[in-house]
């Protein structure tokens, strides 16, 4: 069984392990809020809906699901946004990959080229998001794909602290927090 790291919730971390459906929520879910808070969503919507059920979330009433994110705590802080866009995820996910969000990177035995290609065309995901999942997925869970890391570009590179591809514990959440703070510092540096 693979452990991970990514809320620092046990529960949380343990659905991330667990249902990649909920793992691809997180990450959708990682832009505007802390990486924990995104990571720690897909628990929060599970244990709203009594489950986290890909086809059910897909089928669900826009509105009735939009109520559910936006109860207190909300699970992101633009609530209808991304409501709005893991309903889509969901519904991309029924639509091309019959409701098994893991075939995305493991159908027809993709290189980590194909796998990135079927990333970005995912709702909310870009180039970046999608190159830190592909690192998460090889770093974290045992992705094999041929050339992942090319891919993935510098967020596969071995013992970096870029993303939350490399987040295992405490302290290397704090240096991927550092590394951020420090190019976040650089860009705006660099627009001066």
């Amino acid at each position: 069984m693979t452990t991970v790291f990514l809320s620092g919730d046990p529960k949380s971390d343990e659905l991330l392990a667990d249902d990649p459906f909920a793992l691809l929520t997180g990450m959708l879910l990682d832009q505007q809020v802390p990486m924990e808070v995104a990571f720690a969503g897909p628990a929060k919507l599970a244990d709203r809906l009594g489950k986290l059920d890909v086809h059910e979330i897909a089928e669900m009433n826009p509105d009735d699901f939009l109520e559910k994110f936006a109860e207190k705590p909300a699970v992101h802080r633009f609530p209808k946004s991304m409501a709005g866009r893991v309903q889509k995820l969901a519904e991309v996910i029924v639509d091309d990959y019959d409701g098994d969000t893991a075939a995305i990177w493991t159908r027809d035995a993709p290189t980590g080229a194909e796998v990135l290609k079927r990333l970005k065309k995912l709702p909310g995901f870009g180039e970046q998001k999608a190159k830190i999942f592909l690192a998460l997925l090889g770093k974290q869970f045992g992705l094999d794909a041929p050339g992942w890391r090319e891919a993935a570009g510098d967020y596969g590179t071995e013992g970096s602290r870029r993303s939350i591809a490399d987040v295992v514990d405490e302290d290397t959440l704090q240096e991927v927090r550092a590394f951020k703070k420090q190019a976040k510092a650089a860009a705006k540096a660099a627009k001066q």
